[in-house]
């Protein structure tokens, strides 16, 4: 994510005071709520959806995880290269294509 969306997304939180509301715990079920929210943009119809509501949607569940990653000082590159490596034992490509 680019250095401006970050602080903008930082700087939103803190202008309106919500860190003490931002616990590990419910910015989790925040990023499931907001999942939801996303799924729900496909529940009857997987072809013919509204792709701005699921930008909207999308934009939500990111931004949520953002927030966590910042609340629990984590670096996104690092733990998504530390899962895929993971998922990269886990699912050798020899193993996938048959």
């Amino acid at each position: 994510m680019k250095e401006k969306t970050l602080t903008r997304i930082r700087k939103f939180t803190e202008d309106r005071h919500w860190g003490k509301f931002h616990s590990p715990a419910n910015l989790a079920k925040s990023i499931s709520i907001e999942a939801s929210e996303l799924l729900e943009c496909f529940q009857w119809d997987e072809e013919n959806y509204d792709l701005q509501h699921v930008k909207e949607e999308l934009a939500d569940v990111i931004i949520y995880c953002q927030d966590l990653l910042d609340k629990l000082n984590l670096d996104v590159d690092e733990i998504v290269d530390m899962k895929m490596a993971m998922n990269e034992k886990k699912y050798p490509i020899d193993k996938c294509n048959q």
